[in-house]
């Protein structure tokens, strides 16, 4: 049975997409560990400090999840100009699961990192 480039970049592809879903809660709780930001600026800053281009249809249904758990605050804040914004923060809750997130994710990430190695030097 031949395998068609196309299902396994399909297969590529839905494998990247589940690799992304399971960072993107510790990305976007590391995006607000320096204070707080409105849902824009989280996206924003997904975007450019970590190339995840996220929706916003997925990031705000994120954000009330994590809202509903405690591990952040929202506020609406007027605006000078413009409609008002509702800005996140973590709470210290919030603060306590990244820091656990964080060295879990490590963790995983020096194991994977130990198992591709081997496999760098024949990728060219």
């Amino acid at each position: 049975m031949s395998v068609d480039r196309r299902d396994m970049a399909d297969e590529l592809g839905k494998w990247e997409v589940q690799v992304r879903k399971g960072g993107l809660g510790l990305a976007v709780l590391a995006i607000l560990w320096p204070g707080r930001l409105y849902g824009l600026e989280i996206l924003r800053q997904l975007e450019s400090q970590a190339g995840m281009s996220i929706p916003e249809g997925t990031i705000y249904p994120l954000l009330s999840r994590m809202k509903a758990e405690g591990l952040v605050d929202a506020e609406w804040v007027e605006a000078d100009a413009g409609h008002p914004r509702k800005y996140y923060r973590l709470t210290d809750p919030g603060r306590a699961r990244v820091r656990e997130m964080t060295q879990s994710w490590r963790a995983f990430a020096q194991g994977l990192e130990r198992l591709l190695a081997p496999i760098e030097g024949d990728i060219s």
